[in-house]
């Protein structure tokens, strides 16, 4: 059985509604699956994972979360090297530009993105939460 690490930053609810999309997603593929708060995950907790979702919406000028969820990345980005790895995340917004980066991100540190970076213009609607669990079985099925 895979186990796959859910984690995620939110400030309004969005990205955390999302979050848990991915995860019923994954189960529903027979995955074991952790959703994880950042400032409840660890190293450890990416590092024994077969997959991981990442999850955290645009901030200020189209960023992630600075205070938790960037160290969090910035630690990890090492241990995602040939990792299945999903990112999503909501925005208010602009165009979604921080996902593109982040996507580029993580693709320059290796890892095994199973989507191009799922995105949800601010609470995600029923269509959106249907993506993240595609998003869910797709990472499960990886």
């Amino acid at each position: 059985m895979k186990t796959i690490k859910v984690i995620y930053w939110t400030g309004t609810g969005n990205t955390e509604k999302m979050a848990h999309a991915v995860v019923e997603g994954a189960k529903e593929e027979g995955a074991n699956v952790d959703l994880l708060f950042v400032t409840d995950a660890t190293a450890e907790d990416v590092k024994s994972a077969d997959a991981v979702a990442l999850g955290c919406p645009a901030m200020g000028a189209e960023e992630l979360e600075e205070t938790c969820f960037r160290p969090f990345v910035d630690e990890i980005k090492p241990l995602l090297s040939g990792k299945a790895t999903a990112l999503f995340g909501s925005y208010e917004w602009a165009d979604g530009q921080w996902m593109k980066e982040w996507v580029e991100e993580m693709e320059d540190c290796g890892a095994r993105l199973v989507a191009d970076g799922l995105i949800a213009y601010d609470d995600p609607d029923e269509d959106a939460l249907y993506d993240c669990k595609l998003l869910g079985r797709d990472l499960a099925r990886s």
